[in-house]
């Protein structure tokens, strides 16, 4: 089963090598990492993608915790959340497709950031399953270059303090 995680850590050099040393040391592929600052200038979120069974998540969570440079790690994939994938991608273009091509892009609510003679370069970011059909679709042109970042994903409204119903 697919889990989103979302870990607040300490703004340090070593955190990501510490938690993605340990999710590897115990056979877990990320599928997708972002790591950025958070709204308090000494913390940063990690969001990362595995797929692995609920217990052994679970499992995961709590040794996740167990890392002093680790505030709070949260399993956010049974919540009410919002994820979001960017996507730069710069794709085959001679200048009599570019109308065709600017009219997929406007489809997928994408934005076109840099034509060249050859190619054209393109911004995308929605959901997972977004970013892959503009993908599909973007193969037939001929993709130069693609690069994506990794998922990133809150909880909807205000998150619930531990232990409060409100």
């Amino acid at each position: 089963m697919r889990h989103v995680l979302s870990a607040l850590v300490q703004n340090q050099p070593g955190v990501l090598a510490h938690i993605s040393g340990m999710l590897a040391s115990r056979g877990f592929n990320i599928d997708s990492l972002a790591v950025g600052e958070t709204e308090l200038p000494n913390m940063s979120r990690m969001t990362f993608v595995i797929h692995a069974e609920d217990n052994v998540v679970d499992q995961v969570r709590k040794q996740l915790d167990k890392i002093v440079t680790v505030v709070q790690v949260v399993d956010i994939s049974a919540e009410n959340y919002v994820e979001r994938d960017l996507m730069l991608i710069k794709v085959a273009c001679k200048p009599e497709k570019r109308a065709e091509l600017s009219l997929l892009v406007e489809t997928f609510r994408g934005r076109v950031v840099d034509i060249q003679h050859s190619d054209m370069m393109i911004e995308v970011s929605g959901s997972e399953g977004k970013v892959e059909a503009f993908i599909s679709l973007m193969r037939p042109y001929g993709i130069v270059e693609l690069a994506r970042t990794g998922r990133i994903a809150l909880i909807r409204g205000t998150p619930k303090a531990n232990g409060d119903d409100a």
